[in-house]
């Protein structure tokens, strides 16, 4: 597979977490003609507390004894959800000036589907188990359900899927 400008887009936006969010860190990625699969790694000394909900308890509290957010860690943790929105939204922006500038294909709706799928990877094994995975879903494209042209793309001996 071939990547166009729109997918170099994407994989180089990938490669920025890091950059642009300090306590995220990529490890495997593979850009496919239509999602993309990667691992995303939060540090967790920075992860932050969730918020107390217990009755009784001695975090922060407004007068009506509400839960007053994450525990205060030095600065703002990002989540996942976090990380994986400001991903989809600030690529979503990039691909919309490409259509502008460009000449990029347009889309309705979203660029991204509504939510993804998450894993939390809990030792060694696991995480060669995905990085495996990872590494080889480009060879099944071929006979994906959502590829649109997998009737076709049997037929030829050497195919570039540009996307």
């Amino acid at each position: 597979m071939i990547a166009n400008s729109a997918g170099n887009m994407v994989a180089n936006a990938w490669d920025e977490l890091p950059k642009k969010y300090k306590h995220v860190a990529t490890d495997f990625f593979v850009l496919m003609p239509n999602h993309i699969h990667g691992i995303i790694v939060l540090n967790p000394r920075h992860v932050g507390a969730a918020p107390c909900g217990r009755p009784v308890c001695s975090c922060a509290r407004s007068p009506q004894g509400q839960p007053q957010g994450v525990a205060p860690t030095g600065e703002t943790p990002l989540t996942l959800c976090d990380v994986v929105h400001r991903f989809k939204s600030w690529t979503t922006k990039l691909y919309s000036d490409g259509v502008k500038k460009q000449d990029w294909p347009s889309f309705s709706g979203r660029l991204w589907q509504r939510n993804y799928y998450e894993h939390v990877i809990r030792d060694d094994e696991d995480l060669n188990k995905i990085r495996e995975y990872i590494v080889t879903n480009p060879y099944g494209w071929l006979e994906d359900k959502e590829n649109p042209q997998k009737g076709i793309m049997r037929k030829a001996s050497t195919t570039a899927v540009t996307w």
